[in-house]
């Protein structure tokens, strides 16, 4: 249902961090972490994003991609404020998904509490388990009219 489109995403966040916490750019952003499970008749993916206000977040669909983008942004500091320890990386984030089309996309509902954004896709009618009639062969053939 759910295909991880960059295998070298995981080597760029680990080079990030040996070279320090460069922040992500629109046209660079950094990865999110996630979870992603099936629960019941839906998907549901959590991304973390702590300190990130809900309308610097984007969420988008298109062609079974969905799109996440998440600015984490700098804390407004007055005149008489020097920061002391600065570990929390700043800058945009990004995740894409590639959804199956077992997923019904039209239906997503997008939540966000205690920094942690929760998407529930629910499962498309046709991908849900469905029992088949057996007929029997020996029985006589019924022709139905239109």
């Amino acid at each position: 249902m759910l295909m991880r489109t960059d295998p070298f995403r995981e080597l760029d966040r680990l080079t990030q961090q040996m070279l320090g916490n460069n922040p992500g750019t629109w046209s660079r952003p950094t990865a999110m972490a996630m979870d992603a499970y099936r629960a019941g008749d839906e998907f549901v993916v959590s991304f973390d994003l702590p300190g990130v206000s809900p309308d610097a977040i984007e969420l988008d669909v298109e062609r079974n991609v969905l799109t996440v983008k998440a600015e984490r942004r700098p804390v407004a500091t007055g005149e008489h404020v020097e920061m002391q320890v600065a570990e929390r990386p700043l800058g945009v984030f990004s995740r894409q998904l590639f959804l199956g089309d077992t997923l019904d996309t039209d239906h997503i509902d997008a939540a966000y509490h205690a920094g942690v954004l929760t998407l529930r896709i629910p499962i498309a009618e046709k991908a849900k388990p469905r029992k088949i009639s057996i007929t029997d062969a020996d029985s006589a053939h019924r022709q139905i009219n239109a």
